[in-house]
């Protein structure tokens, strides 16, 4: 019992310190600077036939002059319609400068590839990265533009969600449970993320709406170093420019929000959590250990308390303590997650997800650790 006492106290620390940089981080609101910085967006695609059009009508609407950005979309091998859609878009009166590339594989990671291939031929300063499942906001260019101007960091993480349920089809319940259960994951995700940054140690951005200048990212040698471990196209690049002392910041902006699109099972959703924890290992900061084991054990701690409760060896009242302490700790981290991307209303699915959540952790942790996983139709070795 002492254990799970001391386990609880970590997880509490853990918990108050991300939420204290989660406030720290001023939310940033557009100040329509001259539009000075120069964007080579990138986005590599695999099989995305099916969202690609959401991504390239949303990528049609950016507002920001069509000679500061470029497009640079890079096929990694797909097997299905995609360039179709591709060349279609571009038969529209464009007005910016779209590039489609083949992805030159030289590592065993085809995401870190791609992005290599789309750099070697980028024209402009600052490169941003999304996915093809995802949207981009109109205002995203201006926003880190104005961000960038004013701070004059090198590396900047953004804000990503799912995609509104108005959007979705909301007559399949067993859908809306898992995208539910999914959305407060991803809460939870960004709340952290921030608020790490928040506390000066970040060490988890997300590569859906992460921008970084090119000049910095061939001085520290790019994704060189971790390019054996096929995702962590982000996380590895960020322990890169905190190394080098680059100022970084997160971008608390609603105007920047890039939008993705949920899982399609539970499968899937389990299988994407598991290639996010196979990089874990590999993280250099002493902060994302902590914070990788105390949420570890912490879950685990959950999990084994259950079946010892259910067995008599340990009372129900203590664990109903430390499980309220985590419950009441995680809502109001996820609250404020929340109430930022206007996503409040998930917060009803709340109770089931902290009840269930201990278990799919503990799960994907120990399966990130002994498993090979699959990515878009690839096996990949842990």
């Amino acid at each position: 019992m002492f254990i799970f006492i001391i386990i609880c106290i970590f997880y509490s620390v853990l918990m108050l310190m991300l939420l204290y940089g989660w406030k720290k981080i001023p939310e940033f609101s557009l100040e329509n600077s001259p539009a000075e910085i120069r964007f080579s967006i990138i986005i590599p695609f695999r099989n995305e036939v099916e969202n690609l059009p959401d991504l390239l009508n949303s990528l049609a609407e950016i507002n920001y002059p069509h000679s500061k950005f470029e497009i640079i979309l890079v096929n990694d091998e797909s097997e299905d319609n995609s360039m179709e859609i591709i060349e279609e878009f571009q038969k529209t009166p464009l007005g910016f400068n779209l590039k489609v590339l083949e992805n030159q594989r030289s590592s065993n990671s085809p995401k870190k590839d791609a992005i290599n291939t789309a750099i070697d031929s980028a024209k402009f300063e600052y490169l941003i990265t999304t996915d093809a499942d995802c949207q981009v906001p109109e205002n995203w260019l201006k926003s880190y533009n104005d961000f960038i101007l004013k701070t004059g960091n090198k590396l900047i993480a953004g804000p990503v969600a799912l995609i509104s349920t108005s959007t979705e089809n909301t007559n399949n319940k067993r859908k809306n449970i898992l995208r539910n259960f999914e959305e407060l994951d991803v809460l939870s995700l960004q709340a952290s993320t921030a608020g790490a940054f928040g506390i000066g140690k970040a060490f988890m951005c997300n590569g859906a709406n992460l921008c970084y200048e090119k000049e910095a990212f061939l001085t520290v040698s790019g994704f060189t170093g971790n390019d054996n471990i096929a995702s962590g196209d982000d996380v590895f690049l960020l322990q890169k420019f905190l190394q080098e002392n680059y100022k970084i910041g997160f971008l608390k902006s609603k105007e920047v929000i890039v939008c993705t699109k949920p899982q399609q099972s539970f499968g899937d959703l389990v299988s994407q959590r598991i290639r996010w924890a196979s990089k874990a290992p590999a993280y250099k900061s002493l902060f994302a250990k902590f914070t990788g084991v105390s949420v570890l054990l912490m879950n685990l701690c959950l999990v084994i308390a259950v079946f010892l409760v259910f067995l008599q060896i340990l009372a129900y009242q203590p664990i109903l303590i430390i499980f309220l302490v985590k419950f009441n700790l995680d809502f109001i981290l996820i609250y404020s997650s929340a109430n930022f991307f206007q996503r409040e209303t998930v917060l009803r699915s709340y109770f089931w997800s902290s009840i269930f959540y201990p278990f799919f952790s503990t799960y994907v942790a120990v399966k990130s650790l002994f498993s090979d996983f699959s990515w878009k139709g690839r096996q990949f070795k842990n």
